[in-house]
């Protein structure tokens, strides 16, 4: 870090040393590990619609939050009292994110899908590079260019436009949209880094809310059919809609966002091995190369940024 970034040699932005970045940086990481099993979770929740899945998880989330405060003892005003400003961003990232992701994954194949939606990595790079004090390189560019090829590759089957599935042309669009979503809102959120992580437990309140008032207007009512189904839509409240979403919000508010875009890349190789290896993917010589141009392109957008030490 140079002093062109505004901090001195030993701290980094409001008072915080560089061992206190890493540490935000690593647990920010463990965002994407959970999120791996997002696509693998939702396949196993059956028929449950899209608005009442993410009700259903966002809920969990809320309530164990909530659960925390009780046992700490901690006043939920003092976290939930924030600028309207960082619950609109808070809000419109969560219920965002996971209204298209949903969708996506119900109206295109998993695999297709969650690889299209995983493009958000490359975008929190190539976002972040146009923020002040950052400029946009060739790499950047190539970066995307690849990641775009990939996404193409991907759709069409390696079969050119002539294998463009037109069936599956809506979830592939709410995947890019699910890309979109998630990238704006991973870099806007450092312009709220005095909010408290803990808030993420009123935005998962809200969204829940959002999600069963969306589900009730447009939505039949499916619930989880067996146990199975129960458990993975708890896996989901627990882990890739809960604990990642309080992970990540540490990371990209006091940890280096470049390079957590970087770590981010390893989330579409998680999901991609986990559907395949339980019989929801199959791997294809297109797929394969999707993939390596997907995380390929991210890693050379990134070339400058990963060469910094946090």
């Amino acid at each position: 870090m140079t002093a062109a970034d505004g901090f001195g040699p030993d701290q980094t932005g409001g008072g915080r040393t560089r061992a206190t970045q890493t540490r935000a940086t690593l647990v920010g990481a463990t965002a994407v590990l959970m999120w791996g099993t997002l696509a693998l979770l939702t396949t196993w929740t059956g028929r449950v619609p899209p608005f009442q899945l993410v009700a259903l998880a966002f809920a969990i989330a809320a309530a164990l939050c909530a659960l925390k405060w009780l046992i700490r003892r901690e006043n939920p005003l003092a976290h939930l009292r924030q600028p309207v400003g960082a619950w609109a961003l808070g809000v419109t990232g969560l219920f965002g994110f996971h209204f298209f992701y949903f969708g996506a994954l119900r109206n295109a194949p998993p695999v297709e899908a969650g690889l299209i939606a995983y493009l958000w990595p490359l975008l929190i790079v190539l976002f972040s590079a146009l923020l002040p004090g950052e400029r946009l390189r060739w790499f950047h560019l190539a970066g995307a260019v690849a990641g775009l090829i990939g996404a193409v590759l991907l759709i069409t089957g390696g079969a050119g436009l002539d294998g463009f599935k037109s069936e599956f042309v809506l979830g592939y669009g709410l995947a890019v949209l699910c890309a979109l979503t998630w990238s704006g809102y991973s870099v806007l959120n450092r312009r709220f880094a005095s909010v408290p992580t803990d808030t993420v437990g009123g935005f998962c309140a809200v969204t829940a809310v959002l999600a069963a008032c969306c589900h009730l207007a447009f939505e039949t009512t499916i619930w989880p059919a067996d146990a199975g189904q129960w458990l993975a839509v708890l896996g989901l409240g627990l882990l890739p809609v809960g604990a990642a979403f309080f992970a990540w919000d540490h990371g990209t508010k006091h940890g280096h966002i470049q390079v957590l875009g970087a770590m981010a890349y390893a989330a579409p190789l998680i999901s991609t091995l986990l559907l395949i290896a339980f019989g929801e993917g199959q791997a294809t010589w297109a797929l394969a190369a999707a993939c390596a141009l997907i995380v390929g392109g991210a890693v050379l957008a990134s070339k400058d940024m990963l060469g910094k030490s946090p």
